[in-house]
């Protein structure tokens, strides 16, 4: 499969999955060039999307950078994966970091504030979703997801 294919197909999966959770998604297209994001759908995130088995992280977010300043469409985030493994998301620490207290909706605070919190919303998905998060082993092995 081309490179190209393989970055299609990777649009239309995360595309599928994104709109499974609510979320109204539109692609870029193969045909664009650039000259629109490769998705669209989540206010306030720019969406690169890299489905390849080597990602050199460092190029994929600099382009993610540039691009987010060029379309002015959000925090610029890298999703990607590669075969059979789970999706991932790239950003910078720091827009993670302000979106995180933007959620939390108050000033940062103590781990214990923070576990309090937690508590008080046991329905939470984050809560919901821990379960489901991939065995650690498969990272510690050596394996790059």
């Amino acid at each position: 499969m081309n490179s190209s294919r393989k970055g299609a197909d990777g649009e239309r999966e995360l595309a599928a999955i994104l709109e499974a959770e609510g979320f109204r998604m539109e692609r870029g297209g193969t045909e664009s060039f650039g000259t629109a994001p490769d998705l669209s759908g989540l206010p306030g995130i720019h969406i690169e999307v890299k489905r390849v088995e080597k990602l050199n992280i460092f190029t994929a977010m600099a382009q993610a950078i540039r691009d987010a300043a060029r379309f002015r469409d959000g925090y610029p985030a890298v999703f990607h994966r590669r075969n059979r493994k789970p999706w991932l998301v790239t950003m910078l620490l720091s827009d993670w970091l302000r979106m995180y207290r933007a959620a939390l909706n108050r000033k940062p605070r103590t781990s214990a504030d923070m576990s309090k919190r937690l508590e008080l919303c046991p329905n939470s998905s984050m809560l919901a979703n821990l379960e489901k998060l991939p065995n650690i082993g498969e990272f510690e092995k050596g394996e790059q997801p």
